[in-house]
């Protein structure tokens, strides 16, 4: 599946995108997301637990418990702000 990553954690991770293929036992956004922590330090200040990141798996906002079975891209970004009030 294609990762995508967006602003800040683009950043620390060092890249915008990649491939990768997580092993069978990863199920949900928050599973990958653990799974793609202990990939570097990078990933690990990235996805820190605590750390606010918002994810959308085929260009639709998901949960963290949200399936990534079949997806062909997730992407995890910042909690989006602004705007004139």
């Amino acid at each position: 599946m294609k990762v995508l990553y967006f602003a800040g954690l683009r950043t620390r991770i060092g890249r915008g995108e990649e491939d990768v293929d997580p092993p069978a036992e990863v199920h949900t956004v928050g599973e990958l997301m653990q799974w793609l922590r202990d990939r570097g330090p990078g990933y690990a200040a990235a996805f820190a637990p605590g750390a606010l990141v918002r994810a959308a798996v085929d260009q639709d906002y998901v949960g963290m418990d949200h399936s990534v079975s079949g997806a062909h891209e997730i992407a995890f970004f910042p909690p989006v702000t602004g705007g004139n009030g």
